[in-house]
């Protein structure tokens, strides 16, 4: 029983610590669904205050992880990085700068995410070197948040295109071609890139948004974006994903 024991407490100490910010977002919650063989710590804005960087290292010199997941920030409504430029700066690039302040100090990786919007959206099929030309604010609050962790070297930054299951809207556009994955299969190819660095696309096959959708619900309504939202919208932001083919073979 004694080695027994020793043996369950030695599996407890060898799991992978992960650290991950924003929990009570939505891929957060996926993600606390499917942790595998890492302990995860989810701390709420209490605990950990991506605004405060003595909470950030208060916090972190006491859990130790080895990685920290940067999912807080803000994303929802669009429109908000529009009409709080403030708040989306604060919270998009002060709050991810200062964890990448604070992780390079305690020497922790960082995994960063990022959006496919970051890309122009017009020719498609962008690769992770390919120039940037965010198309909102939204987009520009990420790539400023990219700038600060580009800076420190152990770092992985994902550029997504990620979406809740079910889909939120009665109707998809049938003109724009992205590379949607819903949040717990993005899980699954998520926890395949965690001892990765660098820059890596991630996102399912491109096709267009109504395809996307039409597989699991054949009543979603066809629209096209070039109507509603002018000839300026990004009309294909879809990814190369052959990186991320190849580092989930690895």
């Amino acid at each position: 029983m004694a080695e027994n024991g020793y043996h369950m407490l030695k599996s407890k100490k060898m799991k992978f610590k992960i650290v991950v910010t924003g929990g009570s977002g939505r891929f957060a919650q996926a993600l606390k669904k499917n942790t595998g063989k890492y302990n995860m710590l989810f701390p709420n804005k209490s605990e950990l205050n991506i605004l405060n960087l003595n909470s950030i290292e208060i916090y972190l010199k006491k859990s130790k992880p080895r990685v920290l997941i940067h999912l807080a920030g803000l994303s929802r409504p669009m429109s908000m990085h529009d009409k709080n430029i403030s708040k989306s700066i604060n919270l998009n690039i002060i709050g991810t700068a200062n964890m990448v302040r604070v992780c390079s100090k305690l020497k922790i990786k960082l995994i960063y995410f990022s959006t496919s919007y970051v890309y122009p959206g017009t020719k498609g099929n962008y690769k992770e070197k390919d120039p940037l030309l965010p198309v909102n604010n939204y987009a520009w609050s990420k790539l400023g948040g990219e700038s600060a962790v580009q800076m420190y070297k152990n770092s992985l930054i994902l550029r997504i295109c990620m979406t809740e299951r079910p889909f939120v809207h009665k109707s998809a556009f049938s003109d724009v071609l992205t590379n949607f994955i819903y949040h717990e299969d993005l899980v699954k190819v998520f926890l395949k890139l965690i001892n990765k660095k660098g820059v890596i696309n991630v996102g399912g096959s491109t096709q267009t948004v109504y395809n996307f959708v039409k597989k699991e619900n054949p009543k979603i309504k066809k629209i096209q974006a070039k109507k509603i939202r002018g000839l300026n919208f990004p009309l294909n932001s879809s990814m190369n994903l052959k990186k991320l083919r190849n580092s989930i073979k690895k």
